[in-house]
C-alpha cells in the first residue's frame, strides 16, 4: 500500500494533467498523466507554498516564458541515480546530452544502459529535464513519463531541441 503524500497538487498542462507531491520543504515527485490516470487520483489535493510556486513556474515554462526552474527538489535514489539526476539538472533549456556523455559526466563512463535506467526513474521529469537525453545519433530511444515518446517529442520540440 502506498503512503499518501503530505502535499499534493494537480495542474493542467499541454501534456495532460500533472500531479506533484511535496513534503513541507521540497518537491518529491512530478507525474505526467498516462492514459488519463495519475497515481494519487483518488486523494484530495493539499497544496503548500512549494507546490503553488511549482505550478506557477510550470505554467510559465509551458507558455515559453521560463527556461529554467528555481524550485527545491528532493532527489531520492541510489548514489548512481542521484549522480545522473544531478547532471541532468545542470542541463539548460534547449540543451541535450547523449546517454554515454551523461554517464561520463556522472563519473561512470561506458554506462549508457545504466544511465538509461536512471533517467527513466527520474522522479521529477520536466523540472529535471530527462527529456533532454538522446542517443548519440540524436534519436529518441524511449521515454517513461506521460504517454512515452510523444510526450518526449513535445518537450523536445517545445525547447527547439533537434532530434531524429
Amino acid at each position: 500500500m502506498m503512503t499518501a503524500p503530505t502535499h499534493l497538487l494537480r495542474v493542467e498542462s499541454p501534456l495532460g494533467r500533472l500531479e506533484l507531491t511535496a513534503d513541507d520543504d521540497s518537491i518529491l515527485t512530478l507525474e505526467i498523466e498516462r492514459a488519463g490516470l495519475l497515481t494519487y487520483e483518488n486523494l484530495p489535493e493539499n497544496s503548500n507554498d512549494v507546490l503553488d510556486e511549482a505550478s506557477r513556474q510550470l505554467s510559465e515554462y509551458f507558455a515559453g516564458d521560463r527556461t529554467e526552474f528555481d524550485l527545491p527538489v528532493k532527489l531520492e535514489g541510489t548514489p548512481f541515480q542521484t549522480a545522473v539526476w544531478l547532471q541532468l539538472a545542470r542541463l539548460g533549456w534547449g540543451e541535450f546530452v547523449s546517454y554515454g556523455e551523461l554517464g561520463a559526466l556522472a563519473g561512470k563512463p561506458g554506462s549508457a544502459r545504466a544511465v538509461g535506467g536512471a533517467v527513466g526513474s527520474n522522479p521529477v521529469p520536466i523540472i529535471v529535464g530527462c527529456h533532454r537525453v538522446l542517443a548519440s545519433n540524436r534519436k529518441i530511444t524511449g521515454y517513461s513519463a506521460g504517454n512515452g515518446i510523444p510526450t518526449k517529442v513535445w518537450l523536445l520540440d517545445h525547447e527547439s531541441i533537434g532530434h531524429a
